[in-house]
């Protein structure tokens, strides 16, 4: 008999140009149910009894409600990812810093309006290793009336990349963390939930498939789920134009292969321009490090109409996991469409200038293997989670919670990115603690995130929750601020809400604090995230109600 557990989520989307409010109810059912996928038979946890969960569709400027009643044994939040939270910050989901956990058996109504943004972001579960099987696409239409700065295709397709485990991924990461090692990698990739026809315990009915006509546009809505990975993207004998990344325009560019971060979006136009036959789809994994990965290739299959299902399928060669000039092609070809109607509001002045160092360390701990566990930081402070909501604790004035105090700076200066090696501190430990940075109501920053390789250089997708900002530099080795800045791009560079850092370099961020709350900034890897790689900005209210964080809900979740 299946165990059944449900999350009711209720959405409302008020859309200004009609007469009407259409009301759409979803019912979010989380079933433990046996699988065969990857040739495992385990309980998965499904929104709606679907993987990867359904999408949200939405307006420019539409409210969106959601209730969510959490019905399974653990606790559960929801990030919006990539929506701004203009002072709803309640609604924004990541647990303990702007809410306590929905507890089994409770709900809670997010409640925001989607305001000035359009295209394609995702939702997923932001506590412990949920958001593995709990996620989902969110689509932002234009206004109506609004066209798209590009030629309108001919159909959408929302694609979500994602990981697959053999294992319950809470188990996987809890004997992790108590034996202070690295957690096993996934078992497989997948795309719309399926590891594909390549695969030797392929998913009923081969994959998922892309049906198409010769001639059409198709927009793909592709949306990077996965836990830990880096994935690369490409359709055997078709080239991509990318339109718009993580909600926001971009300078059309056309390539054969895509780079997508974990929480990253970007929306591609493909044409169908061949006569006929099946091509395949790979997603595959990036990683310019030493860092074990799952090198499994997940695959799909653009068909086009009238092709036999027994013609032979176009293969495409994915590129190395180690692809690192692929890679840097791509994030360099990512520019702000930057026109009257979208332009790229660059903060041209500084208040704040940060430099943030992002990597690993080890700590020692008793109860683990070889008496120390590995951890990560972000200026050498690796983040405790609260067991209270800090958005809370600042709201209603609660002392004991967090501190003002994270540095700026790091706190002992050395050879970040560790060339040549042996040039890294000796002590590799970090500090604990709860330490936000505080930032006045809109206030300039720059923030230079830096990778460092005390233990080994790695990627760092790193998420800034509340905010777009924009990629003005970067580079490898260490940040130099007498030289690098000189080469800042502030006319037209890419907006986003999530970024990677290169493997043994630097990435520079700027961005205006014009929302005010607590706004969580983290590496996308999960296990990174695990592990204390993960700070939070306070931003102070403004001059006025619209420039100040709305009272809490009624409902919101107690801890």
């Amino acid at each position: 008999m299946e165990n059944w557990v449900r999350v009711l989520l209720l959405v409302v989307c008020l859309f200004p140009a009609m007469v009407e409010c259409r009301v759409r109810n979803y019912t979010f059912h989380v079933v433990m149910k046996n699988t065969t996928r990857l040739c495992s038979s385990k309980p998965i946890v499904t929104v709606n009894r679907r993987f990867p969960g359904p999408t949200l569709y939405a307006r420019e400027d539409d409210n969106v409600l959601v209730k969510v009643t959490n019905h399974v044994k653990y606790n559960v939040t929801i990030h919006w990812h990539g929506i701004r939270q203009l002072r709803t910050g309640w609604s924004d989901g990541p647990a303990y810093i702007t809410q306590c956990p929905i507890q089994p058996g409770q709900s809670y109504t997010y409640n925001f309006t989607v305001t000035g943004q359009r295209g394609t972001l995702l939702w997923h579960a932001h506590i412990s290793w949920l958001r593995a099987t709990l996620h989902g696409g969110i689509v932002i239409l234009p206004k109506r009336g609004v066209p798209y700065p590009f030629p309108k295709p001919d159909e959408e397709v929302v694609v979500i990349l994602g990981e697959w485990w053999k294992s319950d991924t809470e188990v996987v990461i809890n004997q992790a963390t108590q034996s202070g090692v690295a957690p096993n990698v996934s078992d497989a990739h997948t795309i719309n939930g399926h590891p594909g026809p390549l695969s030797p315990c392929s998913s009923q009915g081969g994959g998922f498939k892309l049906q198409v006509e010769s001639g059409k546009t198709y927009m793909l809505r592709i949306i990077n789920a996965a836990l830990n990975e880096e994935l690369f993207f490409k359709v055997a004998g078709h080239n991509l134009t990318v339109v718009e990344v993580d909600a926001t325009y971009t300078k059309p560019f056309t390539t054969d292969t895509l780079l997508i971060t974990p929480g990253q979006t970007t929306n591609a136009l493909l044409t169908a321009d061949r006569g006929s036959g099946k091509y395949l789809v790979a997603a595959s994994p990036f990683m310019d490090s030493i860092v074990a990965v799952d090198n499994m290739t997940a695959t799909a299959t653009v068909h086009y109409s009238g092709t036999l299902s027994s013609t032979t399928t176009t293969i495409t060669q994915p590129p190395p996991q180690n692809a690192t000039p692929i890679a840097n092609k791509f994030i360099n070809s990512l520019l702000s469409l930057n026109s009257k109607l979208y332009p790229a509001k660059v903060p041209l002045t500084v208040d704040h200038n940060l430099l943030f160092t992002v990597g690993l360390g080890v700590n020692p701990c008793a109860t683990c293997v070889n008496g120390s566990k590995v951890v990560a930081a972000i200026n050498n402070v690796s983040f405790v989670m609260p067991t209270f909501s800090l958005l809370q604790a600042h709201y209603f004035n609660i002392s004991g919670i967090f501190t003002t105090d994270f540095p700026g700076n790091p706190p002992i200066i050395f050879n970040y990115s560790g060339n040549p090696p042996g040039t890294s501190p000796a002590n590799m430990n970090t500090m604990n603690g709860t330490r936000l940075y505080r930032l006045p109501y809109n206030a300039t920053v720059e923030l230079v995130l830096q990778d460092t390789g005390i233990i080994a250089p790695e990627n760092h997708p790193i998420h800034l929750h509340g905010f777009n900002f924009f990629q003005v530099g970067r580079g490898l080795g260490n940040f130099n601020p007498n030289k690098d800045p000189k080469n800042f791009n502030l006319v037209d560079p890419v907006e986003r809400n999530t970024i990677g850092v290169p493997s043994g370099g630097w990435t520079a961020i700027r961005f205006t604090a014009d929302n005010p709350g607590v706004w969580f900034l983290h590496c996308h890897l999960e296990v990174h995230t695990t592990w204390g790689l993960k700070m939070a900005f306070l931003v102070d209210n403004g001059k006025g109600p619209n420039e100040s964080l709305l009272p809490p809900p009624s409902d919101l979740p107690t801890c």
